[in-house]
């Protein structure tokens, strides 16, 4: 296992018939990191207060892996999101090794600051609304249901994961608008309070890279895309899939380069937690 500085987890949608609970069971079995954001939309609240909740073995090996990194030394910071909203009450809470907040900074270690939100504040700025909206949302479970039998024949068939959510939504050009409107709403929060990138998740649309000068990473999710995001110790940030592989690598921030190696700005140890104004 190699030591990460961060980790950052969003979307797992626990409680849903959706969530690929053993994937994620298994990703954080492998996790050795010092602290583990948990950036909304991890217990389905909406889901289970609306229809039948799917709970089983899978739901509980994500308590107790959470429990065994917790134990180990990881901090654990709870950002909760739109499907976990009542969790927003405990705000502020802080208990040995974890801690409950509405939105955080992180510091990496090469020194930039990086506003951890879940991302429905943006909704506003990108939503449809209307009939529209809930034709979306109708049409969004038709999908995610084909999704799961799709890959439950694929894995009959000895096959990867594929997500065939995320294939059809591509297809769209509606859904790209609105990730685009996301994206855009995201980054201009950021700038507007001076910081140097976000990480957030929402919209089940993993990413990560750099515009203007503004990271830009999108944790994913667990009924779709199931992928994480990681910080090395250098700073270099990666997005991961359920199996640990480097889907997408954004390297150190450099403030020289000499004939030899790039030098990171500068190795910061991780600052204390603070609230975003």
């Amino acid at each position: 296992m190699t030591r990460r500085r961060a980790a950052f987890v969003s979307d797992v949608h626990l409680g849903s018939k959706h969530c690929h609970a053993e994937e994620l069971a298994a990703f954080l079995g492998t996790l050795d990191v010092e602290r583990l954001y948990l950036v909304g939309d991890i217990v389905d609240l909406w889901w289970m207060s609306a229809k039948r909740a799917a709970w089983g073995h899978g739901q509980n090996h994500v308590v107790e892996a959470l429990h065994r990194l917790r134990a180990a030394g990881t901090e654990l910071i709870y950002v909760p999101g739109n499907h976990d909203r009542p969790i927003r009450r405990f705000c502020g809470l802080m208990l040995p090794r974890m801690s409950v907040r509405r939105r955080v900074i992180h510091t990496t270690a090469d020194g930039r600051r990086l506003l951890v939100v879940h991302g429905d504040d943006y909704d506003s700025a990108t939503q449809f609304g209307g009939f529209q909206e809930e034709l979306g949302d109708w049409l969004y479970e038709r999908i995610l249901t084909g999704n799961r039998i799709a890959n439950a024949l694929r894995r009959c068939l000895g096959l990867r994961y594929w997500s065939l959510a995320d294939f059809l939504k591509r297809q769209s050009g509606a859904a790209e608008r609105y990730i685009a409107r996301f994206i855009e709403a995201g980054l201009d929060d950021v700038r507007r309070r001076g910081l140097d990138g976000i990480v957030c998740g929402h919209i089940h649309r993993p990413a990560l890279f750099e515009r203007d000068g503004l990271v830009y990473a999108n944790d994913g999710d667990w009924v779709e895309s199931l992928t994480a995001l990681v910080e090395d110790r250098d700073g270099t940030l990666r997005l991961l899939d359920h199996r640990g592989e480097t889907l997408k690598r954004l390297g150190p921030k450099v403030c020289w380069i000499d004939e030899r190696r790039e030098v990171p700005a500068r190795a910061a140890a991780p600052e204390p937690l603070h609230e975003a104004a």
